[in-house]
């Protein structure tokens, strides 16, 4: 059987249930902390299994360009590359070709562009995409599509959109079904509802294990982003699993569940980990803030990570201003661990029937200043 998912329970438009997949099943709502190029930044493989982790993303193409998908495959796959022994999904590369801007040629067939790395010259194709997410052995492979920027016009935003499913029927014939591993399509349309809505029809009609909406989280903002899901959630099929992607902070994803995702993946807790920012049960913190330098408590004092478990706010005070590099490695493994914990608590209030509660509770202690 391909990788599917099955619904345990539903509170309002909030699902819980499981994604089955070859490398094990993975309880949703579900966060993946990003691996882009094999490596969550900051965190060993153990690390981030203590977190609650099961899933991690990778990225076509950065692996493509360093150290090659070919060469992994020669070495075992991504999992055993890089340890990781849970599923993973792979992004298809669009995104990044999208933001190399003057490095890209785009064209009904591909996108010819320059690595950012070397300068060199590469060729990405629904189906070359596709090839390299099958040789990472990716659990879930991710159609090729053209994340298209916003600000855009209804009128680019339509052309873009209309591209990227004609490349999602490609990819759909290029990939080769096998045991616990499936192909997500992906939404896009900008902000445009009636194009959201051309493209969940599209990509039905294809036919996918799990459905994508990405496009958004590129600068709309969380008002537009979630009046975008509000029209296009209710079209997606309700069998099939559903990921935002490159989402977000701890109140989009809260947003985000709402409306009906089960999926997420961002940079933001590594990103921010690396920075001296940490999510905590009671808001946001800078760790550099000279007030945390004779702070002998716990990051936060609701979190099990070891970070909270064994060092202080003024020890991690001191790391960042000493620019030792155990400060951002132990800043993101709390918020990694943090997001875990959130999706974790999310599961368990849909499951109890009081999301909305829950939600509320949140957002209400987001609110406050944090300690």
């Amino acid at each position: 059987m391909t990788l599917h998912w099955t619904a345990q329970a539903r509170d309002g438009a909030a699902r819980a249930g499981t994604l089955h997949t070859a490398h094990g099943e993975v309880e949703t709502p579900v966060f993946m902390p990003v691996g882009t190029a094999g490596t969550v930044k900051a965190m060993t493989a153990d690390a981030v299994r203590s977190t609650g982790a099961r899933m991690v993303l990778g990225n076509t193409y950065h692996l493509m360009l360093r150290p090659t998908a070919e060469r992994i495959a020669r070495l075992g796959g991504l999992h055993r590359f890089m340890d990781w022994h849970g599923p993973i999904l792979t992004d298809s590369g669009g995104y990044q070709v999208m933001s190399l801007n003057e490095l890209r040629k785009l064209d009904e067939d591909g996108v010819t562009f320059r690595s950012h790395v070397d300068g060199s010259k590469h060729r990405l194709t629904p189906e070359r995409s596709i090839e390299i997410q099958h040789l990472l052995g990716a659990d879930v492979t991710m159609c090729f599509d053209e994340c298209t920027p916003f600000p855009a016009t209804e009128e680019v935003a339509a052309a873009s959109m209309r591209l990227s499913m004609r490349w999602a029927a490609r990819s759909r014939a290029a990939f080769q079904p096998r045991e616990g591993h499936g192909l997500f399509g992906i939404v896009q349309g900008s902000v445009f509802p009636a194009l959201r809505a051309e493209s969940v029809a599209a990509l039905t009609a294809i036919g996918f294990e799990g459905y994508a909406v990405g496009g958004l989280a590129v600068g709309e903002g969380q008002e537009a982003m979630f009046a975008c899901l509000d029209t296009t959630m209710p079209l997606m099929p309700a069998d099939r699993p559903r990921y935002l992607m490159g989402v977000g902070t701890p109140a989009d994803i809260v947003g985000a569940v709402a409306r009906g995702i089960d999926m997420f993946d961002c940079v933001i807790p590594t990103r921010s980990g690396r920075t001296a920012r940490a999510y905590t049960s009671r808001g946001t913190l800078n760790l550099r803030n000279a007030r945390h330098a004779d702070d002998g408590s716990a990051l936060d004092p609701d979190c099990s990570c070891v970070t909270c478990t064994r060092h202080s706010r003024a020890y991690l005070n001191h790391l960042f201003k000493a620019e030792e590099m155990l400060g951002p490695m132990l800043l993101t493994w709390h918020n990694v661990h943090y997001y875990q914990m959130l999706t974790r608590r999310l599961r368990g209030a849909i499951l109890a029937g009081r999301f909305a509660g829950e939600a509320a509770a949140l957002a209400a202690a987001w609110a406050e200043d944090a300690p």
